[in-house]
């Protein structure tokens, strides 16, 4: 498949660019774009046989629900059968974001896009260049991350360029991912508020505008059997070729401390180590130093970029700090968990 690939400025976007690629999204053809959290994989969320096609491009099971991008808020009520009250505040509150919504869906939206559930998944983003895309296409986008299932989401040009040249019709290249971390999930399809999976809208700002909102269970353990009600859930995520460690330590020197006697082991092996770690660590590894950034905005924004990284530079083995799981660290915990396959020393 030959690939059209095409540069677009975000801050002034090329009117006549975007209608080329909304042509082809209208046409049923698939074409990879910025959003503001990851580059997403999109294609007509109405048209059962675009809709395959990503999961073709991506390799990615079909019971792996994709999520609908829309460009207006108004656009839901014609995918969904409610949208109660405690919808309509997020959507107020956190519209156009990083934050998806779980509703029960309409039969317009075809088992093929809903991964044969009942319930879709809604988000409308803030990317400028997204929102007049799906506004230019006519019709709403599904669009999972753009990467090959189960490897690291991309959030910057040569991620999708190396992984998926190629595999789709179009590449649309912005800049590099504001936020880093794919949008919080929050399930309102059946009783209490459920958060499917975090992101940059955290547990505690969706509490400050529902009151009663819980984590789900499957995000506190692993399960390989939960069927996946929303992208995310299920299935291997985030995995780097190189075996991933995330080290429970008091702070940062001991953390070195546990990491220095890992790498001593790996050299005796012959294993190429990396240790991801913050800014503020000065301690000085027997290892590749992978530099996360300092805050956790940070750590969100540069943690798939650090992942990939890992193979990039042959790495077999990494070492990570369990970060504390508050605010927007459950967010980055949940994909270093999943990039680690749970595995906690």
């Amino acid at each position: 498949m030959k690939t059209l690939i095409k540069e677009i400025d975000i801050n002034e976007p090329d009117k006549g660019l975007i209608d080329v690629f909304a042509a082809m999204l209208a046409d049923g053809k698939t074409v990879i774009f910025p959003t503001e959290t990851v580059y997403g994989l999109g294609a007509n969320a109405l048209d059962e046989d675009a809709a395959a096609k990503i999961y073709q491009a991506k390799g990615r099971p079909s019971d792996n629900p994709l999520l609908v991008h829309v460009a207006d808020k108004k656009d839901v009520y014609d995918l969904v059968e409610n949208i109660d009250g405690r919808a309509k505040l997020l959507m107020e509150k956190f519209w156009p974001g990083p934050l998806t919504i779980v509703f029960k869906k309409k039969d317009i939206i075809p088992d093929r896009t809903s991964g044969g559930l009942d319930t879709v998944a809604i988000r409308m983003p803030s990317d400028p260049v997204a929102r007049q895309l799906i506004r230019r296409a006519g019709v709403p986008i599904a669009a999972p991350s753009a990467n090959i299932s189960g490897r690291p989401s991309p959030t910057k040009p040569d991620h999708i360029i190396r992984d998926m040249d190629g595999r789709v019709d179009g590449i649309l290249v912005g800049g590099p991912c504001n936020y880093g971390v794919e949008s919080t999930i929050v399930d309102l399809s059946s009783g209490i508020a459920m958060v499917l999976r975090p992101g940059s809208v955290t547990l505690e700002m969706l509490k400050e505008v529902l009151g009663q909102v819980e984590l789900d269970p499957s995000l506190k353990n692993k399960d390989d059997n939960i069927k996946a009600k929303a992208p995310g859930m299920k299935y291997k995520h985030y995995s780097p070729q190189a075996q991933v460690y995330i080290v429970k330590a008091n702070d940062l020197d001991d953390f070195a401390q546990k990491v220095d006697a890992l790498c001593l082991e790996n050299e005796k092996k012959k294993l190429r180590t990396g240790v991801m770690t913050r800014s503020s660590d000065g301690h000085t590894y027997r290892a590749i130093r992978f530099d996360l950034g300092e805050s956790d905005a940070d750590l969100a924004k540069n943690l798939f970029d650090v992942l990939i990284g890992l193979d990039r530079e042959s790495v077999d083995i990494a070492y990570v700090p369990y970060f504390e799981e508050k605010g927007l660290g459950v967010a980055i915990m949940n994909r270093l968990k999943k990039a680690a396959a749970y595995r906690i020393i």
